[in-house]
């Protein structure tokens, strides 16, 4: 087995310098931070009732945890659109954001295209790096949180999710984020410490979990401000580890899940399940989580429970991602694979590219 103790691993299977990234985040959360504090918008932009992002991918996922932020509160609901066009709710009461990276996503493309000929003029902000979605945003007066970051989709995580946290709490969108960014900054460099290629796996937990997932299939379940994050860590998995990997929220897996853990017979060794839990939880969920994993065992699957670290919903999601990033690396270093190329991705949009270009020429 590779030897996740030894500095030479990350320099053999990690030449992408996915590992960089993982080391980088908590600088980039607090860099991110104070970009958004100091990022002006229209003074009007606080006055909406409702948010939509347009995201697909990494470019995506921080939509997603806002959304988780927002639904706790109540201020403002927030929802995000992965797909072609836009949903029919868009109107002059909606903040529209266009999140994509590279600023070549087709779909999110596609849908901030529509938005920029709707006879009803949303409110419009756009997030990304550059390409095509920075030009159009740019040539329409539609201000631009430039990113400037340098690296897939995935690792710029800190930059798709903390400029809409930081925007939404100057604006009144959310609650005061001051105090909770301020302790999600100290559990991040906690972990960070913890998480380290350097420290031995023996007391390293994402080390060991790697090690327990290694010839498994992870599949990840989560509830309340960590569903989403379950969300995270999954497509951690298939994109860095290069592995399967399913996530489902509770409680509704209680409802239907539990009772397919059964069949097929020869899958139950070659699975394990990993439960994020957060103490601020509904008791009641709480509780499904400890008899949930009862019933795993009692069908002889693999499972472990995973706490959240912090007091905030904000430092319990951040820690939790990053927590979520560091095993999916170490399980790609198992399976000896550098985690940064993407060519199944890369791959589908060449032959999309091709097929566009094969239809306009008729």
């Amino acid at each position: 087995m590779v030897d996740l103790d030894n500095p030479q691993t990350y320099r053999s299977i990690d030449p992408g310098g996915m590992l960089g990234h993982l080391h980088a985040l908590p600088e980039q959360c607090q860099s991110a931070w104070h970009k958004a504090l100091w990022f002006d918008l229209p003074a009007d932009y606080s006055r909406v009732k409702k948010a939509v992002v347009l995201g697909m991918g990494g470019s995506a996922i921080g939509g997603d945890l806002l959304r988780t932020l927002a639904l706790l509160e109540g201020r403002v609901p927030v929802s995000v659109h992965r797909d072609y066009g836009l949903p029919p709710s868009i109107d002059e009461d909606t903040l529209l954001i266009a999140s994509s990276y590279s600023g070549n996503t087709e779909e999110t493309l596609s849908g901030f295209s529509q938005a920029l000929t709707l006879p009803v003029k949303a409110k419009k902000l756009v997030l990304t790096s550059g390409g095509q979605l920075r030009a159009l945003a740019e040539a329409a007066g539609i201000p631009v949180f430039s990113i400037d970051y340098k690296a897939p989709p995935r690792a710029a995580f800190p930059h798709s999710f903390i400029p809409l946290v930081g925007l939404f709490h100057k604006f009144g969108l959310l609650q005061d984020q001051s105090s909770s960014f301020t302790e999600a900054l100290r559990v991040l460099q906690e972990l960070s410490g913890e998480l380290s290629e350097t420290v031995a796996q023996a007391v390293n937990p994402a080390k060991r979990l790697a090690v327990g997932l290694s010839g498994k299939m992870a599949v990840i379940y989560g509830a309340g401000l960590l569903s989403e994050v379950a969300q995270r860590w999954k497509t951690q998995f298939n994109e860095n580890s290069k592995s399967w990997a399913f996530y489902e929220v509770f409680p509704e897996i209680n409802h239907n899940s539990i009772v397919g853990y059964r069949f097929p017979s020869d899958l139950r060794n070659r699975i394990m399940v990993l439960l994020l839990h957060s103490s601020s939880l509904h008791p009641r969920i709480s509780q499904r989580y400890h008899l949930t994993a009862e019933i795993l065992a009692n069908e002889g699957v693999d499972r472990e429970l995973i706490e959240a670290r912090g007091d905030s919903p904000l430092a319990q999601m951040l820690g939790m991602v990053l927590l979520g990033d560091y095993v999916s690396f170490y399980l790609a270093m198992l399976n000896g694979v550098d985690p940064s190329p993407v060519a199944p991705i890369d791959y589908l949009k060449k032959r999309l590219a091709e097929d566009q270009a094969v239809h306009l020429d008729r």
